[in-house]
């Protein structure tokens, strides 16, 4: 069974960096592509970042040149590395993958990443 684990969320001031990990763990056939999410109290899941099989990334416009996700796949594990934490960073942040033949989307659990001015 294929699971997804984050770790490296914390409480930071503003300023501050934090790395994020997602371990893949379970057989995996294919790999699609990896994401990182995040969800604020009261607003909606958005995509934060995502990275294709090919290394080709995208950033939301709010963490473009702060945020930056990369992959090992010797490791299979998804990083994010977050500079520069602003206030509005502050959600649950969740690695997703879309995997298999199907390239069905499986989701950790998510960590919370705090920021305080």
């Amino acid at each position: 069974q294929v699971q997804l684990a984050e770790s490296g969320g914390g409480s930071v001031q503003a300023g501050s960096s934090l790395k994020l990990s997602c371990a893949v763990s379970g057989y995996v056939l294919r790999n699609c592509g990896m994401y990182w999410y995040r969800q604020a109290p009261g607003k909606e899941r958005e995509l934060v970042s995502s990275i294709s099989t090919y290394g080709t990334t995208t950033y939301a416009d709010s963490v473009k040149d702060r945020f930056f996700i990369s992959q090992d796949n010797f490791k299979r594990t998804l990083y994010l590395q977050m500079n520069s934490l602003k206030t509005e960073d502050t959600a649950v942040y969740y690695c997703a993958a879309d995997l298999q033949l199907t390239c069905t989307k499986y989701w950790g659990q998510g960590t919370q990443v705090t920021v305080s001015s």
